[in-house]
C-alpha cells in the first residue's frame, strides 16, 4: 500500500506541486493572480519555453540532450528576420515577407537541429559535447549577423505573430489568446499522439530505454535520433519566431539566452529520465508552468532576478534525486 502510494506521488507529485502553487498564489495574491489577464501574461510569457521544453522532452526520451537550443533560436531568427527585411525592404509588404520569416527560420532550426543530430549519431560524438559545440557557435553567428547588436523587423505585421491572437472577448480592448499560446497548445498536444499513440514513438523510447536491444529488433536507431533533433530544431525555430514578433526584433546576445536549462528543468520536473526511456508531454507542460509561477513569485516578492537562476538550479536537483529515488524502487 505505501508503495502504490509513493509511486502515486512520484508520478503525479508536478501536477500536485503545480495545485499547490495555484492554491497558494490565488489566497497570496487574490486580486491578481486569477485575474484573466495575468493568466494570459504567464502563458505568454512562457510559451517560448513551452515549445523547447516539449522538444527537449522527445530528445531526452530518446536518450540524449540538447544544449544548443537557446542559441539556435538566436541564429535562426536572426536568419529569419533578415530575410524577412530584404523581402520587405523599407516597405509594409505584407504576408510574404512574413511567409518568408516563417520559413527561414523554422526551416534553418530544422536542418541545424538536422546537423546536430547527425554529429551525434555519424560522428558518434556524445550528445552533451555535440549540442554544446552549437550552444557557443550558433550563438557566436548570430552575433556576427548583428554586429554584437540586434536585427529590428521593418514590418509593423511581424509584431502581430507575437501579440496578435484569437479574440476571447468583444469590447475596445478584447482579451486575446495569443499565437504563441495557440502554437504551444498545438505542437503539445501533436507531441503526445507522436509518442504515445505512433510507430516513431515507439521507436524512441526504445532506442532510450536500451539502445542496443533496439538495434537489434531492426530499429533504425540512428535514423530516429537524427529525426528528433531534427524535430527540436524546427521546434526552436517556432519558439525564435514568436520571441523575436514579440520584441519586433531580435537580440542577438540575449535572445534565447538561457532557455535551454528552463527546457531542460521543465522536463525533468515533468519526470521525464535524464538517461532516457522515460517521458510525459503532459507532465512537461506541468512542469513549464511550474517553473512560469515561481518565477512569477520570485518577482512579485521583489527577489532579484539574479537569484532565479539559482532556484531553478535547486529544482532540477531536487528533480533528478526524485528520479533517482524512483528508479532505485
Amino acid at each position: 500500500m505505501n508503495r502504490v502510494k509513493g509511486r502515486f506521488f512520484l508520478d503525479y507529485g508536478a501536477l500536485i506541486a503545480l495545485g499547490i502553487l495555484i492554491v497558494v498564489n490565488a489566497i497570496w495574491q487574490p486580486d491578481v493572480f486569477l485575474r484573466p489577464e495575468n493568466v494570459r501574461n504567464l502563458l505568454s510569457q512562457n510559451a517560448g519555453t513551452g515549445i523547447l521544453a516539449v522538444g527537449m522532452t522527445l530528445v531526452m526520451v530518446g536518450g540524449g540532450i540538447d544544449l544548443s537550443v537557446g542559441s539556435l533560436m538566436a541564429f535562426v531568427a536572426a536568419l529569419g528576420v533578415s530575410a524577412m527585411n530584404k523581402v520587405a525592404g523599407t516597405s509594409e509588404v505584407g504576408v510574404s515577407a512574413l511567409l518568408v520569416a516563417t520559413l527561414v527560420t523554422i526551416g534553418a532550426g530544422s536542418v541545424l537541429g538536422y546537423i546536430n543530430g547527425t554529429i551525434v549519431t555519424l560522428g558518434r560524438v556524445a550528445p552533451f559535447i555535440a549540442t554544446l559545440v552549437g550552444l557557443v557557435g550558433f550563438r557566436s553567428l548570430a552575433l556576427a549577423m548583428a554586429d554584437g547588436g540586434e536585427i529590428r523587423a521593418n514590418m509593423g505585421i511581424f509584431e502581430k505573430l507575437g501579440n496578435g491572437g484569437i479574440p476571447l472577448t468583444g469590447g475596445t480592448t478584447p482579451m486575446v489568446l495569443p499565437w504563441p499560446v495557440i502554437s504551444f497548445a498545438l505542437i503539445a498536444i501533436g507531441a503526445h499522439v507522436l509518442l504515445e499513440k505512433t510507430r516513431f514513438g515507439r521507436h524512441l523510447i526504445a532506442v532510450g530505454a536500451n539502445e542496443r536491444a533496439a538495434h537489434y529488433s531492426a530499429i533504425n536507431v540512428d535514423r530516429v535520433k537524427r529525426a528528433v533533433y531534427a524535430l527540436m530544431g524546427g521546434f526552436a525555430g517556432v519558439a525564435a519566431l514568436g520571441l523575436a514578433a514579440r520584441m519586433n526584433s531580435v537580440s542577438s546576445a540575449q535572445l534565447g539566452l538561457y532557455t535551454e536549462l528552463d527546457a531542460i528543468a521543465a522536463a525533468v520536473i515533468g519526470g521525464t529520465s535524464m538517461s532516457g526511456g522515460r517521458g510525459r508531454i503532459w507532465a512537461t507542460v506541468v512542469g513549464v508552468l511550474i517553473l512560469g509561477i515561481i518565477t512569477n513569485m520570485l518577482v512579485a516578492s521583489g527577489i532579484s532576478a539574479y537569484w532565479q537562476g539559482f532556484v531553478k538550479g535547486v529544482i532540477i536537483l531536487l528533480a533528478v534525486l526524485i528520479q533517482r529515488g524512483k528508479s532505485e524502487r
